[in-house]
């Protein structure tokens, strides 16, 4: 198989590959995310995930493969990306408290050698139970939502925020792997 290449500096994107079984190197990639205050739609989150893999496309060699991903939180029709500050990781954990709401993981993989490229995307829900407001801010004051999508992450979450999941678990936490796994046996397969 060709060499791997992920456009991602995520450690939970980083951890899930290597769960895979996937050998694969890092290649940051150079495409600014930030899409404060757009609405949601699918188009959006797949062509952030396929500029980020275009974006290393100059540091990577004709025989790779560059898998690259976006993983948002959608409450009703607003994105909610990473927080700013304490103050917008406060607000999006309140406006998701006790809701359900959806997370979204946009996945471009390119064949740099045959110029070919699959994007797609993926959705599982989330219910939050209703977290006291103490909890929420001693979650915050750990300092961990400030990388993430929302201002969680669901894999350290502290016991009884979440009340349920529907979907992929792994889609929550930054990629689909089962989705992924069929991709990378699609674009891999030789075309007659």
């Amino acid at each position: 198989m060709k060499k791997i290449i992920l456009a991602s500096s995520s450690p939970r994107r980083l951890a899930l590959l290597k769960e895979m079984g996937i050998v694969f190197e890092v290649v940051r990639p150079s495409f600014d995310e930030n899409i404060f205050g757009k609405k949601f739609s699918y188009k959006l989150i797949e062509d952030i995930a396929e500029k980020k893999g275009l974006s290393v496309l100059h540091n990577v060699h004709n025989s790779e493969i560059i898998i690259s991903a976006d993983t948002v939180v959608i409450l009703g029709d607003e994105v909610l990306g990473k927080p700013k500050d304490y103050n917008d990781a406060y607000r999006m954990l309140s406006e998701l408290n006790g809701k359900t709401h959806k997370v979204v993981t946009g996945v471009c993989i390119i064949d740099v050698e045959k110029k070919e490229k699959i994007i797609k995307s993926q959705t599982s829900e989330v219910t939050f139970n209703n977290i006291p407001d103490e909890e929420i801010k001693n979650y915050i004051n750990t300092k961990k939502p400030y990388d993430k999508a929302g201002a969680y992450g669901i894999q350290e979450l502290p016991d009884g925020f979440i009340k349920g999941i529907k979907g992929e678990y792994n889609n929550i936490v930054g990629l689909p792997t089962k989705m992924l796994k069929e991709m990378l046996n699609e674009i891999t397969k030789e075309r007659v």
